[in-house]
């Protein structure tokens, strides 16, 4: 079972950073990795991925030493045992409205005894052909190594956080601030005083659980806002990404 090293770093209290992408393509994931972000997630939300492409950005990820990471859309524990016996590392999931619907999701990323996940001789368990294989090392190991991320997009989700982060087997919580901010009322964007101060008030009940506090950084500057409100789950896009640079470099050329 490979190391999460994004989550070895989150659990030592140290931020990490990662960047989330639409693109089918692995080369992008090795170019990120490079780089030197923590994690790469695909956006299996508002991408055109099916698990078979998804299998590559996986493997070239690991190349690179980079954690493969997955949001997907659908509530679909069959769909999310794909993407993890592919190899991805975590799930980051949109839309979970109910504490029941948070504990599938634990149940689909985790094997028993802490979850349902299916166990299939796939790449993610080296098809059990590792030198000293054994199921139980591989279950145990899986089950540690794995992220489990619901993601925050929804003010109706404040009364129900006090009892999701207390689920055995949830990280953290991402925030979402741009669609936050429209499901509140705001389309003017996630700046609104009243989406960051219901933003405040869930970091406060999430960090007091001891869990993992992530949100989206377009910028540097950003980035270490949010780190210092609490945060250490940094998460850019690779459209703001390639926008920041290109205009960098085109202002100093």
């Amino acid at each position: 079972m490979q190391e999460n090293k994004t989550k070895t770093k989150l659990q030592s209290g140290d931020p990490v950073f990662g960047v989330i992408s639409s693109s089918t393509d692995p080369m992008i994931a090795e170019i990120l990795g490079l780089c030197g972000f923590d994690y790469y997630m695909i956006d299996g939300e508002h991408g055109p991925f099916e698990p078979e492409t998804a299998t590559n950005i996986a493997r070239a990820c690991e190349v690179v030493n980079v954690t493969p990471l997955a949001r997907l859309g659908s509530k679909d524990p069959k769909l999310v045992l794909q993407y993890m016996d592919a190899g991805f590392l975590g799930i980051m999931m949109p839309g979970l409205e109910t504490v029941a619907e948070v504990e599938m999701l634990v149940n689909a990323v985790k094997y028993p005894p802490a979850g349902k996940r299916g166990l299939g001789l796939g790449r993610a368990a080296n098809y059990m052909l590792g030198s000293g294989a054994s199921q139980a090392r591989y279950v145990a190991e899986a089950n540690k190594q794995t992220l489990v991320l619901p993601q925050f997009e929804d003010p109706a989700l404040l009364d129900l956080l006090p009892e999701m982060v207390n689920i055995p087997g949830v990280d953290g919580f991402v925030f979402g601030p741009r669609d936050l901010s429209l499901v509140m009322g705001y389309a003017d964007g996630p700046n609104h005083p009243e989406v960051q101060a219901l933003i405040d008030e869930a970091i406060h009940i999430i960090k007091n659980a001891g869990l993992i506090v992530g949100i989206t950084a377009s910028t540097r500057e950003t980035a270490v806002s949010q780190i210092n409100r609490g945060a250490t789950f940094i998460l850019n896009s690779l459209p703001a990404l390639l926008k920041q640079s290109s205009f960098s470099f085109l202002d100093k050329a």
